[in-house]
């Protein structure tokens, strides 16, 4: 074994190496602006809304709408942030790429550990919340409803979720088909979910009540931090983006207008579904609630095809989410592996279709697992931690490579330099602070795991280090 020494930790790749990565044989660039926004609007939109307001209107009443800005607030802060290193370093690995870069070889492996718990649990909670709309769609129907021992997570009734596994397998399935395939699949189920979560706010504000937002603050301005912290995960599609550098023609220019566009998109979405579905509703209602905006909608008109619809909008909007965070995955660890970081597995690709066909079975494997048998609440939390720490990540990398390598090339450049960077990072702590001591304590175990990796492995493996 290699003797250790503290200067390991520090060697950073160096951003002409980074660049020089891109051979012909490797990943094809397929990706154009629109595929790109809707990979990002697709891996964002319906997450927090269509899973995660159960949770979050619980814990800040009405003032659900204000922590739906404030995690809109943080992820523009962040957005700005990752749309210049994305210019400036336009490769898979998105954060983890950018942090090796910057901040040197543990820092990055640690942030790659942070994605892969990011990617992987978002997309077991996001399946999960599918198997919901499947279940209000066959009630809908055929008035039949799955057996709650295989339709819902444990920890709600559920033993073993059958449809989040059946979701995650499809994905792998188009995946393994190749990237252009599955963007252009994925640009399809985008447009309809935005016609169907437009159906459900015209719909909603026709039963709109203004008493419904009263008290509006009934959990203070604690429960409007910590319903942020909760929904923040569903911000994971401005990563997802970043993750498609090494697919995406013209990176430079592409991938911060892809970032920018995706995150305008997502958030006015989210707060104009949120505003509906208060106001339609008393908020101590949403508590516990399944597949919660059809059942405003059926509620609302007395009607089981305006339910039908959504539930069919929000299946298509799940599946589409569950596709893009898989991809991302996929691209991170590959980015990893390449870099000798993981071993080899994760970076071989199919001579035919050019996707990495093992790394995508490993991943579907994993996510299934999770989805199958971990609660949601606990996946949801996790995943917003995952995701505010690569965030905050993101921005310190901003500030470090403005200051150690001032003339690279910049497609684009954060306004407002050094403010905007300072204040990403400190609206990520702030939401990393609010989130609950077991999020807290099963992050730490991930993270000691992660150690014993790079210390067990990636250190003695890494190009770096037998270059």
């Amino acid at each position: 074994m290699a003797p250790f020494r503290a200067a390991d930790l520090l060697r950073r790749k160096p951003v002409a190496q980074v660049l020089g990565e891109h051979p012909p044989e490797h990943l094809p660039r397929t990706i154009g602006l629109f595929q790109l926004t809707m990979l990002g609007v697709g891996a964002t939109i319906g997450t927090g809304i269509f899973v995660a307001l159960t949770t979050a209107v619980p814990a800040a009443g009405p003032a659900v709408i204000l922590s739906f800005v404030l995690a809109g607030i943080t992820a523009a802060l962040t957005a700005l942030c990752y749309a210049e290193l994305a210019s400036t370093i336009p490769v898979s690995g998105s954060s983890y790429s950018y942090a090796y870069a910057t901040l040197g070889e543990f820092v990055a492996f640690i942030v790659g550990a942070c994605l892969l718990l990011e990617y992987a649990v978002s997309a077991s909670a996001i399946a999960v919340g599918w198997g919901q709309y499947l279940n209000e769609m066959l009630v809908d129907l055929i008035g039949v409803k799955m057996p709650d021992a295989i339709a819902k997570a444990p920890g709600a009734g559920g033993v073993f979720n059958l449809p989040a596994v059946v979701l995650v397998g499809a994905c792998m399935v188009l995946l393994l088909r190749g990237v252009k395939e599955s963007t252009t699949i994925n640009a399809i189920l985008v447009v309809l979910k935005l016609l169907v979560l437009l159906f459900f706010v015209v719909i909603a504000f026709s039963g709109f009540h203004a008493g419904n937002l009263t008290p509006f603050m009934p959990m203070g301005v604690a429960g409007v931090g910590a319903a942020a912290s909760s929904i923040f995960f569903s911000y994971i599609g401005i990563d997802a983006v970043s993750t498609a550098g090494e697919e995406v023609k013209d990176p430079r220019k592409t991938l911060p207008l892809g970032i920018v566009l995706s995150l305008l998109i997502v958030t006015a979405v989210y707060i104009l579904v949120a505003l509906a579905a208060v106001g339609a509703q008393p908020w101590t209602a949403f508590k516990g609630q399944e597949a919660g905006l059809a059942v405003i909608l059926r509620n609302l008109t007395g009607q089981a095809w305006t339910s039908l619809i959504l539930c069919v909008g929000a299946i298509v909007s799940i599946f589409s989410i569950t596709l893009v965070v898989m991809y991302g995955q996929t691209r991170i660890l590959y980015a990893m592996s390449r870099d000798g970081l993981l071993p080899k597995v994760f970076q071989r690709l199919h001579p035919k279709t050019r996707s990495p066909d093992l790394n995508t079975y490993i991943v579907a494997a994993f996510i299934a697992v999770l989805a199958a048998f971990v609660p949601l609440d606990v996946l949801v939390n996790l995943t917003s931690m995952g995701t505010l720490i690569a965030f905050a990540i993101v921005s310190l990398g901003v500030i470090i490579l403005r200051r150690t390598q001032p003339d690279l090339p910049r497609g684009y450049r954060v306004p407002l330099y050094p403010v905007v960077p300072v204040l990403s990072v400190a609206f990520c702590g702030y939401l990393i602070v609010g989130l609950p001591l077991d999020t807290w304590l099963l992050f730490a175990v991930w993270v000691a795991a992660a150690c014993a990796i790079y210390f067990g492995y990636s250190r003695k493996n890494s190009m770096l280090n037998l270059a």
